[in-house]
């Protein structure tokens, strides 16, 4: 019945609209565009990992934004996957069918025995214990490809308008996959589009992780709204995401002195995050930790390369002045007030606060009343383990400005 109305729709609108209709079948979503519905052709997992008690959800679809209208996590409560003709009321009345000591099946049925257009979507759930459950509308079996769900332990796969196999992949790649729960998903996912997807083709993709147990910074939310290749964008991103992780503990390492794991971990860094400019500051900052000034200045090089906006970053690496490639970008004659402080703070970041409370000293001769030159001074005292002198340039910062809190938090903190 619906391909006879698509096809039907073709031959009609398509010559008034002066469209040819290749281009039309990959860039839209015909029953979508024709039937006034929100269908989208979509595969989807979602799981819950026991040990870390942890809810996460992996989708993509042909058309644009998936993240926004198929993605429910409430840690601790539980999650839902909702595809097809999308409708958040099942994840809505779902947690509040869970919350009042539903069963996974009863929070979704109740909410499909009140909702007329059933038939048309596609729902996945798990609660708190991953116990799961699904349905697949019954008219997308009507759909061109395959609609169907499969559930497994503590997990589902689901999707419509798929190539053969999608599902089977999808589950065979998570039940034999180690990793993180963001991993496990991410490979289930991408299994599936490589036994071939959905039949319409692919545009946006997404990944959601949440726990009982994860900082907001751990949480994992992450989307490819529209683009030609999703899947690699979305392993990209992943892969941002621990690459970050691990640059940050690297960092930890070596300003605690244990330069073995704070290289091994600034390797693994290195290798996740390539292309991501922004943190290139970073990555110079924990090379020159590690003792690897050479390889600091090649990735400023490399920063300002990619991206000429980088230069604003230029002054904090006044430390590396003596370097001619440095020496040639930077400007000292220039500087501002906030760029010398940029410079004095990064140096207290890198382990040289006797450079940096001499360049601080000096600085405040022309900026006598800067309050924050005086805590940038009361910090590298303060790391260098000089209580008294770090407590009397705080005072005076406080002095110059009684809302600095960096200024009042140090002062707290080595006066406790």
């Amino acid at each position: 019945m619906i391909i006879k109305l698509l096809r039907a729709a073709r031959q009609c609108l398509l010559p008034a609209m002066g469209l040819v209709a290749p281009v039309v079948i990959q860039s839209q979503n015909l029953p979508s565009l024709l039937l006034n519905k929100n269908i989208n052709s979509t595969f989807s997992i979602l799981a819950y990992d026991s040990t870390n008690q942890e809810w996460g959800i992996a989708v993509a679809t042909n058309n644009i934004c998936v993240g926004n209208s198929t993605i429910y996590i409430r840690p601790g409560v539980g999650a839902f996957s909702v595809i097809a003709e999308t409708n958040p009321d099942y994840a809505i009345h779902g947690f509040e069918q869970l919350q009042q000591g539903a069963s996974i099946q009863e929070a979704i049925e109740g909410t499909k025995n009140e909702d007329p257009d059933w038939y048309d979507r596609q729902v996945s759930g798990i609660d708190a214990k991953g116990n799961v459950y699904a349905f697949t509308g019954a008219a997308l079996k009507y759909w061109m490809g395959a609609s169907n769900h499969y559930l497994g332990k503590g997990f589902v796969v689901m999707g419509n308008q798929l190539a053969e196999g999608v599902l089977v992949s999808m589950r065979k790649a998570y039940e034999n996959t180690k990793g993180s729960l963001a991993e496990r998903l991410l490979k289930s996912l991408v299994a599936g589009q490589h036994a071939g997807g959905q039949i319409t083709g692919k545009q946006s993709a997404a990944l959601a992780v949440k726990g009982l147990n994860n900082e907001w910074f751990n949480q994992i939310d992450l989307r490819v709204d529209n683009s030609k290749t999703p899947f690699e964008d979305l392993q990209r991103l992943l892969s941002y995401q621990y690459g970050r992780v691990k640059l940050n503990q690297a960092i930890f390492a070596l300003k605690m002195k244990n330069q073995q794991k704070g290289r091994e971990l600034l390797r693994q860094a290195v290798g996740m995050v390539e292309g991501w400019n922004g943190l290139y500051s970073k990555i110079a900052m924990a090379y020159i930790l590690s003792g690897d000034e050479h390889e600091a200045v090649r990735v400023i090089q490399k920063a300002i390369k990619e991206n000429s906006l980088w230069k604003e970053n230029l002054p904090a690496f006044y430390y590396l002045r003596h370097y001619p490639e440095i020496s040639r970008l930077i400007h000292p004659d220039l500087f501002s007030l906030k760029d010398w402080c940029n410079a004095i703070e990064f140096m207290t970041e890198v382990n040289q606060d006797q450079e940096a409370i001499e360049l601080a000293g000096t600085i405040l001769k022309k900026y006598p009343s800067s309050s924050f030159l005086y805590f940038l001074l009361g910090k590298g005292y303060s790391n260098k383990g000089d209580k008294s002198a770090a407590s009397g340039s705080l005072v005076q910062a406080l002095k110059l400005d009684r809302e600095n809190a960096e200024a009042k938090a140090l002062f707290d903190k080595i006066n406790q």
